[in-house]
């Protein structure tokens, strides 16, 4: 179990992964593995699952939620997802509380440990409550180096960062990142930047609509399918036949 054992004087980490074993469920996690796309060539290839339903991960980081960042971050290390998954609900709730000398720590350890941010989920739940909000008022220069990452993990976090902003009816750089990533490879990209697409359109469906006008005629058509998904079947038609 590659945890850094040697740093884990401190025994919370260690109890905690424990818990965390012995509340898995074996039918669960081969559910899981196979859900988030483990086998070999696949974008979650590795991934170890455990078997635990995210409502009990977030009670256990409710219970936990005065861990030392540095703690936590040994268990972000872990193969286990559950366990990353733990640590990133602690961090989002620590951010959310948090003064801003603890925000700009939470902030930097988590660009700093993107290597373990390795699949979807664990970057939407993540991304939008740190990175979006920690950058809502200063300089969004990180997203743009996320943006052209070779790293799938890193160009989501840039796409769902937005979400933060979007929320708030900045629409610029969930615009701009998508417009960056037309021509991106990765479905999980298509797909994210689809459903921020989708949002943006539920608070300025003008702004949107522009955006996909342009657009819906050489864009992936996941992305499109996820940003229309809302419209009228004769509505929708029109923009996968590039007709509007």
């Amino acid at each position: 179990m590659n945890i850094c054992r040697k740093k884990l004087n401190n025994m919370n980490a260690n109890e905690i992964s424990k818990r965390l074993q012995k509340m898995g469920d074996k039918k669960d996690a081969r559910f899981l593995q196979g859900f988030f796309k483990t086998g070999a060539g696949q974008y979650g290839e590795g991934d170890i699952f455990l078997g635990i339903r995210v409502p009990a991960v977030r009670k256990l980081a409710e219970e936990f939620r005065n861990l030392p960042l540095e703690e936590a971050l040994l268990l972000l290390k872990s193969p286990f997802h559950e366990e990353r998954l733990f640590v990133l609900i602690l961090f989002v709730n620590a951010f959310a509380k948090g003064d801003e000398t603890i925000r700009k720590k939470i902030y930097d350890l988590y660009l700093a440990n993107t290597d373990c941010i390795n699949n979807w989920d664990l970057v939407d739940v993540s991304a939008p409550k740190i990175v979006g909000a920690y950058l809502f008022t200063k300089s969004r220069k990180t997203l743009y180096r996320l943006v052209k990452s070779k790293s799938l993990w890193e160009r989501r976090i840039a796409v769902l960062a937005t979400f933060y902003f979007i929320k708030y009816k900045q629409f610029d750089d969930a615009l701009k990142i998508a417009e960056l990533l037309l021509k991106d490879k990765e479905d999980l990209i298509h797909k994210a930047v689809g459903w921020m697409l989708r949002e943006a359109g539920k608070r300025d469906i003008e702004r949107a609509e522009s955006f996909l006008k342009a657009h819906c005629r050489t864009m992936p058509r996941t992305m499109l399918r996820y940003a229309i998904e809302r419209y009228t079947p004769s509505k929708r038609k029109k923009f996968l036949d590039g007709t509007v």
